[in-house]
C-alpha cells in the first residue's frame, strides 16, 4: 500500500500565520504538524509516500523531509497547483499510486490512542473496497457525518447536516483500494468547485463496499486547521509528553520501534538534535 499527504491548500482559517508558510509546517508543541500524519502512515507499515503541497512549499518540505531515508522510507513529492477538493490526490497522485491500494491522510490532522497502531496496520491490508473511520465529536454540524442504520452499518454520509443523523465525524483518514483512482476521475465538482472526498466515499458505500471504523473513546483526533484548534492540539501534545516523557509523532522514534533503521542510524539523527532536547530524548530510548 502507497501513501499520500495532503499538505496543500492556502490555509486561510489561520490567517496571518499563514501568508507566507504552509500550516503543516507550522509547529505542533515541539515537532512541525507534518511529522503526526508522517508517523501515522509509518506506524501503519507504508513505507512509500507522496507529499502533495503547493509550488511555493515544496522545496521547503523537501528541505525538511528530504528524500525519507534517514528514517528508512521514500519520500516523493507533487504539486497541486490550485486547491480543487481532497479527491484531487488521486489524480496528481495517479502514477505514483500505480495499481498498487492506497491511504491518504490530510496534514493536518493528529492521531493518537492505545491500540491505534494495531488498527493502522490492519486496514494497510485493505486489498478491496474502502475503509474510513468515525470519530464521536459534540458538534457533527461542522462535519461529514456518518448515518447508521439499525444494524450499525453505514447507509450514509451527509457533508455538514443541520440535524446530524450520529455524532460520527468522518476523519481525514481514508484507505482506498486501486478503483479509487477512476471513482475520482468521475467526480464531477461540488457546488463550491471541489472535487469532494465524501462523493468517492458515498460511491463505495453504494457498491457496498465501505467499511467504517469507530474509534475507541480512548483514541484522540485533533483537526488543526484553525487557531483554537492548533493551540489545543499543542496544549495536548505538551501534556502527554510532560506527563509520561514519552514523545508523540517522533518519525525517529517510530522508525527505530519498528525496525527501519539500525541504531547507529537513530544514535545519529539523534545526536544531530541534542541542544533541543529532542536529540536527548532519543538517545536516552536507546538506554533504556
Amino acid at each position: 500500500m502507497k501513501g499520500i499527504i495532503l499538505a496543500g491548500g492556502q490555509g486561510t482559517r489561520l490567517y496571518p500565520a499563514t501568508l507566507s508558510v504552509s500550516k503543516q509546517l507550522l509547529p505542533v508543541y515541539d515537532k512541525p504538524m507534518i511529522y503526526y500524519p508522517l508517523c501515522t502512515l509509518m506506524m501503519a507499515g507504508i513505507s512509500q509516500i507522496l507529499i502533495i503541497t503547493t509550488p511555493h512549499e515544496l522545496p521547503l518540505f523537501q528541505s525538511l523531509l528530504g528524500d525519507g531515508s534517514q528514517w528508512g522510507i521514500s519520500l516523493s513529492y507533487a504539486t497541486q497547483e490550485r486547491p480543487e477538493g481532497i479527491a484531487q490526490a488521486f489524480l496528481i497522485g495517479e502514477t505514483f499510486i500505480g495499481k498498487d491500494s492506497v491511504c491518504l491522510i490530510l496534514g493536518d490532522n493528529i492521531l493518537y490512542g492505545d491500540g491505534l497502531i494495531n488498527r493502522l496496520q490492519s486496514s494497510a491490508q485493505l486489498t478491496e473496497g474502502a475503509t474510513i473511520f468515525g470519530y464521536y465529536v459534540s458538534d457533527p454540524e461542522r462535519y461529514g457525518v456518518i448515518q447508521f442504520d439499525q444494524n450499525n452499518q453505514p447507509i450514509d454520509i451527509i457533508e455538514k447536516p443541520s440535524t446530524p443523523p450520529s455524532h460520527y465525524a468522518v476523519i481525514g483518514l481514508y484507505f482506498y483500494d486501486n478503483q479509487v483512482i477512476q471513482i475520482a476521475k468521475q467526480l464531477k465538482p461540488s457546488a463550491r468547485g471541489e472535487l469532494e472526498i465524501t462523493d468517492i466515499n458515498r460511491c463505495y458505500l453504494q457498491q457496498k463496499q465501505l467499511r467504517v471504523e469507530k474509534l475507541s473513546r480512548g483514541t484522540a483526533w485533533l483537526d488543526t486547521g484553525t487557531h483554537k484548534s492548533l493551540l489545543d492540539a499543542a496544549n495536548f501534545i505538551y501534556v502527554l509528553e510532560q506527563r509520561q516523557g514519552l514523545k508523540i509523532g517522533s518519525p525517529e522514534e517510530v522508525a527505530w520501534r519498528m525496525g527501519l533503521i539500525p541504531t547507529p542510524q537513530f544514535t545519529k539523527l539523534a545526536t544531530k538534535q541534542i541542544k533541543s532536547g529532542y536529540g536527548n530524548y532519543l538517545l536516552e530510548l536507546v538506554n533504556a
